[in-house]
């Protein structure tokens, strides 16, 4: 029986970054991973998403290229081609990672993997055993379904069946306005699809600010993106080839004919067939629960990633098997604080926020200065043509602490660093207004929305400050 310091059940974003870190540690490590490691984040997820929304801003900007001087005849757009590009960029990235691997001599193990004790994996179908001081579950996340909706991967999809979608449809519901529905929202409407997003709550990506929920759906409507908000589905049917969904708006009923129906409702946890209740490890909603330091209640056996629910991002995965392995190592790793973890949306325009939103912090019975930003008066943002959206911070009034700040705009997913940096580092509004941030530059934004919220904005006239 092969024996290691470490095993870990997943090779997405938490597993293998805890692998190398705990290779880098001097310990022996394995990971067992059931298809390709990069989990679903780098395989069906983050990247090859990301790869299809780039296509679809490059054909956003073509449309608009006329404004830049640009002229073209008989624009072409394939969606096939942008699929067949995804992949390959995530035949490398998984390339990439696995070479990784090999350097830092981490054993990879295929298939799927089971406790049988707190120190022992079975490894199946081949049945071979790994013996462990210390496992890790970094099993990731499923997606989830509507009670009563059959995904059937051809008119009824998951985010996977539209990663590999080569044919565009006519029009296509979303279900769900989160993250998922309205990136893929965005990725079909730019390639000609007609797109219906169905959201429960009260508006598209309900958990950002409001103000930023507002604006976005503000630029959707421009775009001739459709969305319904406060409505519920109460049925799916498959008729003549077309999909029908069945929605109640404020107690009315209507239907919606589609090709495609998405439901992109987010993720539950990969948490089944791993063993767990047989060995007593305490869950909660079908996820594992975890300490600080990553722990479960059974001792030796840690888990991390979206298999914990804390935060369900590739980014915080990451930290988290950092956190497990360093404190395995004997290291004194800090606890993660994940309202100070950054959240990113990739849609156009992106949107990127850490922190407490307004209303949270207003809730929490903070006196706050709130300064907004917009990037119609940032020069870096209207030479590139991308002056839509904010930068918006909050900021604790009695003690000058950055607690949230919220960017809808171009490139907002690379501005919200810095946000994320200071709040990290305690750095307060007065140290912020004093780095000197170069010109021209969209960062420039974060600093001027800060300067507003302390009642010294300069390039942008905004009146009053809120503050209470």
């Amino acid at each position: 029986m092969p024996k290691y310091d470490v095993v870990i059940i997943g090779g997405g974003p938490g597993g293998y970054v805890a692998a190398i870190r705990a290779a880098q540690l001097g310990l022996k490590t394995a990971v067992v991973e059931k298809e390709r490691v990069g989990g679903l984040c780098l395989n069906w997820g983050c990247i090859p998403s990301k790869a299809l929304l780039f296509g679809a801003e490059l054909a956003h900007l073509m449309r608009r290229s006329q404004e830049f001087g640009i002229a073209h005849d008989n624009l072409r757009l394939d969606l096939a081609r942008a699929v067949d590009r995804s992949r390959e960029v995530v035949e490398q990235m998984v390339k990439g990672v696995e070479f990784l691997l090999d350097k830092n001599k981490v054993a990879v193990v295929s298939g799927h993997g089971r406790l049988v004790s707190k120190n022992e994996v079975a490894v199946e179908p081949e049945g071979e055993t790994l013996e462990a001081e210390h496992i890790i579950l970094a099993t990731g996340g499923v997606a989830r379904s509507l009670p009563g909706v059959e995904v059937d991967g051809r008119s009824v999809l998951t985010s996977r069946e539209a990663l590999e979608m080569r044919e565009l449809p006519g029009s296509v519901a979303i279900i769900g306005g989160g993250p998922i529905g309205v990136e893929f929202a965005y990725l079909y409407s730019s390639y000609g699809a007609k797109v219906t997003i169905i959201e429960m709550l009260d508006h598209l990506l309900p958990l950002e600010d409001e103000d930023v929920s507002r604006q976005l759906e503000r630029s959707f409507k421009q775009q001739g993106i459709g969305y319904l908000t406060k409505t519920r589905v109460e049925e799916v049917r498959r008729t003549g080839g077309k999909a029908r969904v069945a929605v109640s708006v404020d107690g009315r009923e209507q239907e919606i004919e589609a090709d495609k129906v998405l439901i992109g409702i987010g993720l539950a946890a990969g948490s089944e067939g791993l063993g767990l209740e047989e060995l007593g490890v305490e869950m909660e909603r079908g996820f594992v629960k975890v300490d600080g330091a990553m722990r479960t209640s059974v001792s030796d056996i840690y888990a991390v990633g979206d298999v914990t629910g804390k935060l369900m991002l590739a980014h915080v995965a990451s930290a988290q098997g950092v956190v497990a392995v360093e404190g395995i190592a004997g290291l004194k790793p800090p606890e993660l604080d994940y309202d100070k973890m950054p959240r990113c949306t990739y849609c156009q325009p992106q949107v990127a926020s850490c922190g407490l939103t307004e209303a949270q912090a207003r809730q929490q019975g903070r006196a706050v200065r709130v300064g907004r930003f917009p990037f119609r008066a940032n020069g870096k943002a209207l030479a590139a043509g991308a002056g839509e959206g904010f930068v918006k911070v909050v900021i604790d009034a009695d003690h000058g602490e950055i607690i949230g700040c919220h960017v809808i705009g171009p490139e907002a997913t690379e501005l919200i660093a810095e946000a994320a940096l200071s709040m990290s580092a305690e750095i307060t509004a007065a140290d912020l207004i004093w780095t000197v941030h170069a010109h021209p530059t969209l960062s420039e934004a974060v600093k001027e929305a800060t300067l507003a919220a302390l009642g010294r904005g300069v390039h942008f006239w905004s009146g009053a400050q809120k503050e209470g």
